[in-house]
């Protein structure tokens, strides 16, 4: 998912790292991707951005800021509006979910917490065995 340091969805992280705790063993990798896309709300650098997962507690992969939306959004962006063009991401901490056949399975805009029921389904559904 996209993530941000200054949105009023930044506490999803703890979500995240909650869904990431139960759920890794099984095989979820979730990897937060800080943007500026959306808002403004990144504008920091690294330094700024370890404060926010430190705050956090996040242990999951960050990558590095990259832009998620138009011509230069980093490739599995732009892969995933193929796969999806009417699911891209509209603002912060919109989460996709690759399944192990590396097509998306569901996606879930910035207003869904990480552990809303929905969200731990299709987790427990895209971990199931074959």
């Amino acid at each position: 998912m996209n993530t941000t340091s200054l949105c009023g969805y930044t506490p999803q992280y703890a979500g995240l790292q909650t869904l990431w705790r139960r759920y890794r063993d099984k095989g979820l990798m979730i990897v937060g991707v800080p943007s500026d896309d959306s808002g403004g709300q990144e504008p920091g650098g690294e330094a700024e951005i370890g404060h926010t997962l430190h705050r956090y507690a996040v242990g999951f992969p960050i990558t590095a800021k990259v832009p998620v939306r138009g011509a230069a959004a980093h490739p599995f962006y732009r892969w995933a509006a193929i796969e999806r063009p009417l699911d891209t991401p509209r603002w912060n901490f919109h989460k996709y979910l690759v399944g192990r056949d590396g097509h998306l399975v569901a996606v879930f805009a910035a207003a869904v917490e990480p552990t809303h029921a929905r969200v731990v389904a299709a987790v427990e559904r895209a971990l199931a065995p074959g």
